[in-house]
């Protein structure tokens, strides 16, 4: 989308994650260097993010086991060990030939319930300590991520995928809604430019998809979430800060509505 708030010609298809540009979202940004003592596990968490939160999308490849334990800064062992337990689970599958590799499922597993005795146990009660916790730190990290993506001298691939990241949040069936959702978020927190921020979002993307998990996906609210979308962006685009702070906060308030009165 251009500057004077029409949509962009030629919006950028997304690259192969071995030759995507820096400036598109894509898994290098939370595929980084494990630095825990659970390597293993951290390698597991990265790649796992990468795959529920989009930035790896269904049917797409994954990199080179090479590729990967650079990124990650781990050994080929420890993220084939780290593929194979993801395949297991249901996330990944492998293909073989010429155009071979391993690829994200076309469809993603269901989160497993809580089996007992009794049955399948309901899903677990928030404490409001934990809820509270984390809409407050959504709250200051995606404003202000909103806020700084405005005031950033965008390029015009950063834009077009901005724009394409929109239309794909809008155009999404209800059972995929969460992952673009979370793509264009993670998108606009990229476009801040800060290494750090990134993993900081995903992380309590996954905290919030947890929560919104538990309550009922609601198509008038998924209306009402895409034209909050639009807005944002649309200000982003603009260099508005005022204005994308202030649709971010109206964005969050909404969510945060819906998770309180679920839940709390």
């Amino acid at each position: 989308m251009a500057a004077n708030g029409e949509e962009p010609n030629g919006a950028a298809e997304r690259a192969p994650l071995d030759e995507a540009p820096q400036e598109l979202l894509a898994a290098e940004l939370l595929l980084r260097p494990a630095r825990s003592a659970n390597v293993f596990e951290e390698t597991m968490q990265r790649l796992l993010q990468s795959v529920r939160l989009g930035l790896i999308g269904p049917g797409e490849r994954l990199p080179a086991e090479r590729v990967l334990a650079t990124m990650l800064g781990v050994s080929r062992d420890t993220v084939r060990d780290a593929i194979a337990a993801l395949t297991d689970a249901g996330y990944l599958a492998s293909r073989r030939g010429r155009y071979g590799g391993t690829f994200v499922v076309d469809a993603l597993p269901e989160l497993t319930p809580v089996v007992t005795e009794e049955g399948v146990a309901p899903r677990r009660s928030v404490p409001r300590a934990e809820l509270e916790d984390t809409l407050v730190l959504r709250a200051i990290l995606e404003v202000g991520a909103a806020r700084q993506a405005a005031l950033s001298e965008l390029t015009g691939p950063q834009r077009d995928s901005l724009w394409q990241a929109l239309q794909e949040c809008s155009a999404a069936e209800p059972s995929d809604y969460r992952r673009s959702d979370s793509r264009l978020h993670l998108l606009i927190a990229e476009l801040v430019g800060s290494p750090s921020l990134v993993p900081l979002v995903a992380d309590i993307r996954m905290r919030v998809n947890e929560l919104l998990d538990g309550i009922p996906l609601l198509a008038p609210n998924i209306i009402h979430s895409n034209e909050q979308h639009e807005a944002i962006v649309k200000a982003i685009l603009r260099g508005n800060p005022e204005e994308a702070t202030r649709a971010m906060e109206e964005h969050i308030a909404g969510s945060e509505a819906l998770l309180r009165g679920f839940l709390a």
